[in-house]
């Protein structure tokens, strides 16, 4: 299975937002190695592959007309779920594939524009990022943002590989956070279809309970660059 990525080069950005909701603050400067990201949120045609290969459960939504196109998001994935993927995938391609990290996340989404709200700009786009959306549409309609990766702000929320705390950002350390070490919830990113306002800022934050299979939650991969 060969999984398009994007480098997203090593670095310092700002993560966070001061203008914000409170568990995006402080707004701080954060230094996090290089890697490689997925153009995409993993698609029913890669997930397919792990399902047939492993005889892990489908999603509750995998046989829903909705959701199961091939070039859809995979949804309906549990942070296990996910997490087992990256398990399988690293075997098959000999490479240490993962979730990633919320700062990973954010650098990704900035795209390089460490100011900007949105992976675009500052703007949400028409109607204040209000527009009709029943379902998840096919990955990579958006246009890439400045490391060349799609979606990063809409269509599903994603799966990061750190546990979720409010507070995180008070002692969160300077280089490569990687989340607290234990907690009820997974950190999640991105904006997702189900909601009023569908894009998400790039310093937005969300959450879930990691057995929860939503059909606006999906993910993507990383992989560190040695």
């Amino acid at each position: 299975m060969h999984i398009e990525t994007a480098l997203v080069p090593a670095g310092v950005f700002t993560m966070g937002d001061a203008a914000g909701r409170s568990n995006e603050q402080p707004a701080h400067a954060v230094y996090a190695d290089a890697f490689r990201m997925g153009l995409t949120p993993i698609t029913n045609a890669s997930y397919r592959g792990f399902l047939e290969a492993t005889g892990h459960a489908p999603s509750p939504f995998w046989s829903d007309g909705r959701f199961n196109a091939p070039d859809q998001p995979a949804v309906g994935v549990s942070w296990s779920d996910a997490a087992a993927f990256c398990t399988w995938l690293s075997v098959l391609s000999g490479s240490p594939w993962r979730l990633p990290s919320e700062a990973e996340r954010e650098k990704a989404a900035r795209g390089g524009l460490d100011s900007a709200r949105f992976p675009w700009g500052d703007d949400a786009g028409p109607d204040g990022g209000r527009f009709l959306q029943d379902a998840p549409r096919p990955v990579a309609l958006s246009a890439p943002n400045g490391y060349g990766l799609f979606d990063m702000a809409s269509n599903v929320h994603e799966w990061c590989i750190d546990w979720y705390d409010a507070r995180y950002y008070t002692v969160s350390p300077q280089a490569n956070p990687q989340g607290p070490p234990a907690g009820t919830r997974r950190a999640s990113r991105g904006g997702a279809w189900r909601h009023q306002i569908k894009v998400s800022r790039c310093a937005a934050r969300s959450s879930l309970d990691p057995s929860f299979r939503y059909n606006d939650y999906g993910f993507r991969v990383v992989l560190d660059v040695s």
